[in-house]
């Protein structure tokens, strides 16, 4: 009898240490945990990472949008082309606001900003009193820094018209006492003065901006740089009044006029 108490007391013990043993084992369990905690870490990490790849993705994008637009911007908007004589004329005036290259082309919205610019030598364009609704019909008028900076002002595929490219257009329409009249649009003059638009060159009146930033005759002149220098401070330009002559003149480099162009 006294044995079999001692064989259950022995057995007891051995389910005491086994069950400590468990428990023993119960206690790795925090450091399991750790591990499982230090694994999610990890991947919020990894999200992170990947949200920063994301992010960093939605940059390119945009920058890719931003080059986009400046390109769109420097492209004429092809209203259409008309073949006189042996050229081809874009029958609208230039409306870019980046140079060919994707240089933004500062914009003056005002009479000391337009002052600034001309005074040093530098490139700038606006809308007729500044007004974009104006700009709708008559596009933009540019000084000539603009016209002649070597970035190039004509988008691709496109040239300015120079001197020599004005006196072959009115020799072809018949001389500068008939020209003008052959290249007005037929409403929009003043006065009753509208043209035949025979040439099919839609030539709109859409005035100009002086050297000191005011604007005049809108509604009266039609005029056009040309790509030519005339001396260091002025350059040719060409332009249709009242009357039915397409005149040629040479102006100050800080005054703002519209711009055509051939194609090549």
């Amino acid at each position: 009898m006294e044995k079999a108490k001692t064989i259950v007391r022995i057995a007891g013990v051995f389910a005491l240490v086994f069950s400590y043993g468990n428990l023993s084992g119960n206690v790795d369990f925090p450091e399991g945990s750790s591990t499982v905690q230090t694994g999610s870490v990890s991947v919020q990490t990894q999200t992170k990472s990947a949200q920063t790849v994301a992010k960093s993705v939605q940059t390119k994008s945009k920058s890719t949008q931003k080059s986009s637009k400046s390109e769109t911007d420097n492209k004429s908007k092809d209203a259409g082309t008309v073949t006189i004589g042996t050229q081809r004329w874009e029958v609208a005036n230039l409306n870019v606001s980046t140079f060919r290259n994707g240089d933004s082309i500062p914009e003056a919205r005002n009479n000391k900003e337009w002052v600034a610019a001309g005074e040093s030598g530098k490139p700038a364009w606006c809308y007729y009193n500044n007004n974009p609704a104006i700009g709708l019909k008559y596009e933009k008028l540019y000084n000539w820094y603009a016209v002649s900076d070597p970035r190039g002002l004509a988008p691709a595929g496109w040239t300015l018209a120079s001197d020599d490219d004005w006196a072959r257009l009115i020799s072809y329409l018949g001389g500068q006492g008939a020209a003008g009249n052959k290249m007005k649009s037929t409403s929009g003059w003043g006065d009753g003065n509208n043209g035949t638009n025979e040439a099919g060159f839609i030539g709109l009146p859409g005035g100009y901006r002086v050297e000191n930033g005011t604007f005049q005759n809108l509604g009266s002149i039609a005029i056009w740089w040309s790509s030519t220098e005339s001396r260091a401070q002025d350059a040719i330009d060409h332009y249709i009044s009242q009357s039915p002559s397409l005149n040629k003149g040479s102006s100050p480099k800080l005054r703002g006029e519209a711009v055509r162009c051939l194609r090549q």
